[in-house]
């Protein structure tokens, strides 16, 4: 089911399934890029509870191993509605049965959008109804469209600061980094760039992106309480991806002890967890 919400500015559509959003729009631009399977087959996927791939895809806890595909498995979940007005939806995915197989906790995941002015807010929220800690990583991953050619586009950072992107080997990180050329915060954008996968930064003091066109503001996106930071795209792709983490793929030498990970986050039983990112158009 899609959703759609809006003011007389902006509007965003979300599918329930995944509770992804798919559209953004301002005087009929869309500022999402629209899926082409020939490079990718999402938009904006949630990623619960776990952000990155796990070491042969599997890890432990309390002595069972379990399987989890990368970036977890909410985003291939039907979310249901929990409350909706003109412009704002809550989506929710509680745990059951297929999801404790892969993940021996009780959950529930709510996903907030709400339009104001000319920002879209997501609030991603976690309770843990489990007796025990619960183990979790989130994470964000929205896709913006871009127009060729790639090279008119860059990013500026709200902080001038070093920026060391982490390397990936074979989507887990092998210890070494790269320092990204930047000039006052600002990196050009250029395909060469993430020919090797995504660039991680794993210490910025920066909150907030902007991704620019020729120079001038075309969005920004505010990520406050998010640790991590990814960006991505494919060769030749109409789109950038902005994915603030609350958590990381494994490290190459993880021993696979989930509550060893690097990045994971412990919430105590019946307790909340919440964060919200803002794009503005």
């Amino acid at each position: 089911m899609i959703i759609t919400i809006s003011n007389s500015t902006i509007s965003a559509s979300i599918d329930s399934l995944g509770a992804e959003l798919i559209r953004l729009k301002k005087d009929n631009q869309n500022y999402i890029w629209t899926v082409d399977e020939t490079y990718w087959n999402k938009t904006s996927p949630i990623l619960f509870p776990i952000v990155g791939r796990l070491k042969n895809d599997v890890y432990s806890f309390n002595g069972k191993t379990y399987e989890m595909p990368r970036h977890g498995f909410a985003r291939n979940f039907e979310f249901k509605i929990l409350n909706q007005t003109e412009n704002s939806v809550v989506f929710v995915l509680e745990s059951n049965f297929e999801t404790l197989k892969k993940y021996p906790f009780e959950f529930e995941l709510q996903l907030e959008y709400v339009i104001e002015e000319n920002s879209l807010k997501m609030k991603y929220s976690v309770e843990n109804k489990s007796e025990v800690s619960m183990p979790f990583s989130i994470g964000a991953h929205p896709a913006f469209a871009i127009e060729n050619p790639f090279s008119d586009y860059s990013l500026k950072f709200n902080q001038v600061e070093p920026l060391q992107s982490y390397e990936l080997e074979k989507e887990q990180f092998n210890n070494s980094y790269n320092e990204i050329d930047s000039h006052n915060g600002i990196i050009a954008l250029d395909y060469v760039l993430f020919e090797k996968d995504a660039l991680v930064f794993k210490h910025l003091k920066s909150n907030e992106l902007t991704l620019l066109k020729k120079n001038k503001p075309v969005l920004t996106v505010q990520f406050e309480g998010f640790p991590y930071l990814g960006i991505w795209t494919k060769s030749n792709a109409p789109f950038l991806c902005i994915e603030p983490w609350c958590g990381l793929a494994d490290n190459v030498n993880h021993n696979g002890n989930i509550l060893e990970k690097e990045g994971i986050n412990l919430l105590q039983p019946k307790c909340f967890f919440s964060r919200t990112i803002q794009i503005t158009l």
